[in-house]
């Protein structure tokens, strides 16, 4: 693995990767160009969402809809890049930025996990313009997310990209839009064989788990997520190989 992601493989191990970057409710919102600033600036890795607009950019931010960040009702794919780009984020001067804007600002300086955020049926459009971005990018990155169809287009189109699978448990409010049978499959990681990812990114209500670690084992590495407090980390780093974190200063 070494030998074919380089840079991008070394730093799935370190450092510890921020959530939506280094943001604090006092400080730079998250996923704002200030956050992952403040990430570089204190040697983190980099986790953060993308989302397709209306008139087909990849943006950063996580909610379908805009109400909390920015104020403003309505959902975000609704929405051109352009009108995104004047939205205040949290009453600051931060707005919600291009993927490409992002990785502009980041550069070599960080290892940016890339959350590709979309609905089971709709894998294409997105995944496409994020690889045009990648194109022009020279750092380090991995794509990452829940939808193991995601995955397997990148799988399929272009392999060269690092691919991280999230899950959870399934088990809590978050997991009601899926059938039965789809919750059961992803809580038992069965569709880690649809969407050969090359590492896991796990919830903390799966570790630790005899499951996680028989992957571990055959050689794929297993990251936390999202430790709010040290404590949490402690809890399952033995049987981790890196965490995101949110919230404290490891």
């Amino acid at each position: 693995m070494k030998e074919q992601f380089g840079a991008a493989w070394e730093r799935l191990f370190a450092p510890m990767i921020a959530h939506r970057g280094l943001w604090s409710p006092g400080g730079a919102p998250e996923n704002s160009l200030g956050a992952f600033q403040a990430a570089c600036a204190a040697g983190y890795s980099i986790e953060l969402d993308v989302q397709l607009t209306a008139d087909g950019e990849a943006v950063v931010f996580h909610d379908a809809k805009l109400d909390r960040m920015t104020g403003v009702e309505g959902r975000l794919a609704d929405h051109t890049a352009d009108d995104l780009g004047k939205m205040r984020l949290n009453g600051t001067d931060e707005t919600i930025p291009t993927l490409a804007e992002t990785l502009t600002l980041v550069g070599h300086r960080a290892m940016v996990n890339i959350e590709i955020k979309i609905p089971l049926g709709e894998v294409g459009p997105l995944e496409r313009r994020v690889h045009e971005v990648l194109i022009d990018h020279n750092g380090p990155v991995s794509v990452i997310g829940f939808n193991p169809y995601s995955h397997a287009w990148f799988a399929d189109h272009y392999p060269g990209v690092l691919r991280g699978l999230n899950s959870y448990s399934y088990k809590g409010p978050d997991a009601r839009h899926l059938a039965p049978e789809l919750r059961a499959q992803y809580a038992d990681l069965r569709h880690v064989a649809i969407a050969k990812p090359h590492f896991l990114a796990l919830g903390m209500d799966m570790l630790p788990s005899v499951k996680a670690d028989g992957f571990r084992k055959r050689g794929m590495p297993i990251v936390a997520w999202t430790a709010h407090n040290p404590a949490q980390w402690d809890a399952v780093k033995a049987g981790c190989d890196n965490v995101i974190f949110e919230g404290f200063a490891p």
